[in-house]
């Protein structure tokens, strides 16, 4: 592969487009767009469905449903989404690519962190800046670009970007699903790793509530009739926290416990939420088939529990195709100047979705930086245009055959399995 002139022409506006990348990227982080946030996602959404209208199709709408929650109280409620947004482009050109997002952070309304400033060695720190409003606007920056290409007709592609990314894609995975179903390779824009590296393997994930049901009584009068849910729950965290050294690079976070009670009173109620990683299938059915023995184990007079929740998201091996998408981007960088190099991630994201679902795809093409999750996130303004341009290039090899995305997709499909 080489840059021909018509490359460089695509190359040299998005130099030239860096700051505009940069500034967008910090108006969008001055939106609090937290998870759970819905009118700071939807302010969020209108934003970004006028940002994406520069490109040849409208944005779209994409209701999703409620998803279900356990409150602190026990009780299992509907957690709200605005819609996702989705630019369909050219669904009849030979080469199909699936690029996702999210708009979502996990910064709540109350957070104190809302704005992006620029540290003293000149990184931009701010909520979202790395993950993912700078990526977004790497995405659109290099569809726009890409746009001016004269190969550009070879390529449609289909744009989503979800609400929900940062509490498991529970509303947003039907879409992901079918959106994977159609395309050849997929471009997901999570932050680089924090040396700039891609993600390579990544473990899969599950989050799981307990609601523990015990037996009110009075702490003094009548202590012996009660039955704590909170002590119960106590127990049965430390059950499965002990899952975690039994089988190799899976763990068990115990998150949070939720309940308790005036201090004379025994508590009823408990909800205890964790979370799983796992690096293969195998692994996430031995997970289930723990969990759910060590739940059905603290039933007892009084006492009973009910597991909520679920595997989320798949593991994403290395696997052939995925080296062959992985090979193909790396010397894509080398043409630019940049040293692509991967490695595992025990992180989460759309592109484990996509993988689930046939789909070969590289889920680190965003912004350079780290801390992401802390008020401490922080991306490097010069990735803006060092990303957009590996994502541009990366397109206009898909688009020019130099690339060959049929392959890769017929790599993927020859696997017996894709976790």
């Amino acid at each position: 592969m080489r840059i021909d002139d018509e490359d460089r022409a695509v190359l040299g506006s998005l130099a030239a487009d860096g700051p505009r990348m940069i500034d967008r990227a910090v108006a969008w982080c001055a939106i609090n767009s937290g998870s759970r946030h819905i009118a700071g996602l939807e302010r969020q959404r209108q934003v970004l469905v006028e940002a994406f209208s520069v490109l040849p199709a409208a944005p779209a709408e994409v209701p999703l449903t409620a998803s279900p929650e356990i409150a602190a109280d026990g009780r299992q409620v509907e957690q709200l989404h605005p819609p996702a947004i989705a630019v369909v482009v050219r669904p009849e050109a030979p080469v199909q690519v699936v690029l996702t997002g999210h708009y979502d952070t996990v910064y709540p309304e109350t957070s104190g962190f809302q704005t992006v400033s620029t540290r003293p060695d000149g990184a931009l720190h701010g909520p979202g800046i790395a993950d993912m409003k700078g990526g977004l606007s790497v995405m659109l920056g290099a569809l726009e670009a890409f746009e001016r290409h004269p190969k550009a007709g070879n390529v449609g592609y289909r744009v989503l970007i979800s609400p929900d990314e940062e509490i498991g894609s529970i509303a947003s995975a039907p879409v992901l699903a079918d959106f994977a179903r159609l395309g050849h390779v997929g471009l997901t824009y999570e932050p680089a790793l924090a040396d700039g590296a891609l993600a390579s393997v990544r473990k899969g994930s599950g989050n799981f509530h307990v609601v523990v049901h015990g037996r009110a009584a009075h702490a003094g009068r009548d202590f012996a009739s009660g039955r704590n849910a909170v002590m119960a729950a106590a127990r049965l965290a430390q059950a499965l926290h002990d899952l975690n050294g039994r089988r190799e690079g899976v763990t068990l976070n115990i998150a949070k416990i939720d309940g308790g009670s005036p201090l004379n009173m025994v508590p009823d109620i408990a909800v205890l939420r964790f979370n799983v990683r796992f690096p293969s299938a195998a692994d996430a059915a031995w997970l289930e088939a723990e969990i759910a023995a060590i739940v059905a184990s603290t039933s007892a007079d009084g006492l009973h529990a009910h597991l909520h929740g679920r595997i989320t998201r798949g593991a994403k091996p290395f696997n052939a195709a995925q080296e062959k998408l992985f090979g193909a981007v790396k010397e894509i960088g080398a043409l630019l100047g940049q040293d692509i190099a991967w490695k595992p991630s025990g992180g989460v994201c759309e592109g484990n979705n996509l993988f689930a679902s046939g789909l070969p795809n590289i889920d680190s093409l965003g912004v350079r930086g780290g801390d992401i999750h802390s008020e401490a996130e922080h991306a490097w303004p010069a990735s803006f245009v060092e990303r957009a341009q590996l994502s541009a290039l990366t397109l206009m090899k898909l688009a020019s055959g130099d690339i060959d995305a049929h392959a890769i997709r017929a790599a993927m499909a020859a696997m017996p399995e894709t976790n």
